[in-house]
């Protein structure tokens, strides 16, 4: 096997972790929403909680995208 046929296969296998990502953050602000339709008074309140589950999926996802941009360009 050719190094740079290695190196796209090893960047989309990296590149997994951003569909694990995207669905992590539609599950969060699903959740959301649902919660806050339920209990408006509430919503307020985990707001907060809502940004910093955003934050720690998004993460995730750039980490994947990261390691593929060092397996592809290293």
């Amino acid at each position: 096997m050719d190094v740079e046929a290695a190196k796209m296969i090893g960047a989309g296998l990296a590149s997994i972790a951003l569909v694990g990502a995207g669905i992590g953050i539609g599950n969060i602000f699903g959740s959301y929403l649902s919660g806050a339709l339920r209990n408006p008074s509430a919503a307020k309140a985990q707001f907060s909680n809502l940004l910093l589950g955003f934050a720690l999926a998004e993460a995730t996802g750039l980490f994947g995208l990261g390691v593929a941009f060092l397996i592809l360009y290293s």
